[in-house]
């Protein structure tokens, strides 16, 4: 709490404004370095200095990569954990890839139909932590830092985890186009790989997972000319219209197309009464409302739908279908 002034001390400061030994007006130069502002808008407020945002929502298809990547890959090792995307940054190519002299596992992605492709990045502690655990280690077990590149043969089991990163990368840009995008090379040796020109711009998201007492980072390299071409479609992601065109329709379509109908092919009708049913006997004759010569109606759950003609196929009755009932 503020020290609160007491009665001698008012009436002293007091005294001392009106004798003009204390000033009420403000210094000059904090003054006029007060007035020195422009004017800002707080519901258009981004980083100008930041050139991801020139690629609108894309952090919205990163955390939908996130939860679905969370999934398949606790799914794989059998273990929970988590995965959080922390950063989302714009960097020159070469000065990102020059701080990752040893970079863990390094895989370059094809995004077909995108023009140029993409890079993900396994640091050397998540690397050399899965490879523990998809080799049957105890959990209980502190993670490796092992100062060394990985080996062919350990590539080679890491291949799974980062296919499957591609799957769930496919899932995200779902909402966008129906990408396919595949693991084409692995490697782990950063000087080897490149995806652009090194000046180019890449927009990188980084991702920390947590699997018990291990943790790690990933990282997904996109060039900007890569996401270029879908930047119109980023910006319209949270308008109403993609709204209403949203995956769930889709989903939800794709399921009715999915749920069983009973099909009956009715050649007649005939009514009787409840004691005429309960006097029937074998070899009794029903005459059906029924003309040979007319196709059969064709009900789906009750509701006519189709005409057909009856006959065999392969040894077994059928019908064969003449007309849409309209």
């Amino acid at each position: 709490m503020e020290p609160i002034l007491s009665k001698p001390e008012i009436a002293d400061l007091l005294k001392a404004i009106r004798d003009g030994k204390v000033s009420l007006d403000l210094d000059e130069n904090k003054h006029t370095q007060f007035l020195a502002c422009t004017p800002a808008n707080l519901f258009q407020l981004t980083r100008p200095d930041n050139k991801q945002f020139r690629i609108p929502n894309f952090d919205i298809i990163l955390d939908t990569f996130c939860r679905s990547y969370a999934s398949s890959l606790s799914n794989q090792l059998q273990r929970s954990l988590s995965i959080t995307r922390t950063e989302l940054e714009s960097y020159e190519f070469q000065k990102f890839m020059a701080g990752k002299t040893n970079p863990g596992a390094i895989g370059i992605l094809d995004m077909n139909p995108l023009k140029y492709g993409a890079m993900i990045i396994l640091d050397p502690v998540l690397s050399f932590s899965v490879l523990e655990i998809m080799l049957g280690a105890s959990s209980e077990l502190q993670a490796l830092h092992l100062d060394r590149r990985l080996t062919a043969l350990e590539l080679t089991i890491l291949k799974s985890i980062i296919s499957d990163a591609c799957n769930d990368l496919n899932k995200a840009f779902s909402q966008l186009l129906e990408m396919h995008s595949v693991l084409i090379k692995l490697e782990n040796n950063a000087r080897l790989v490149s995806i652009v020109e090194p000046e180019a711009e890449v927009i990188v998201g980084t991702f920390l997972i947590k699997i018990g007492d291990h943790s790690g980072k990933i990282h997904l390299i996109f060039p900007f000319a890569t996401l270029e071409p879908l930047r119109d479609s980023l910006k319209e992601l949270l308008s109403i219209a993609t709204i209403a065109k949203s995956s769930w329709q889709s989903v939800l379509e794709d399921e009715v197309r999915d749920v069983p109908a009973t099909i009956t092919a009715l050649s007649g009708n005939i009514t009787l009464s409840i004691n005429q049913i309960l006097n029937l006997q074998k070899g009794d004759i029903l005459d059906l409302d029924y003309d040979p010569n007319t196709p059969l109606k064709v009900l789906v759950e009750d509701k006519v739908k189709f005409f057909a003609i009856p006959g065999t196929h392969n040894g077994k009755k059928a019908i064969s279908l003449t007309g849409v009932y309209s």
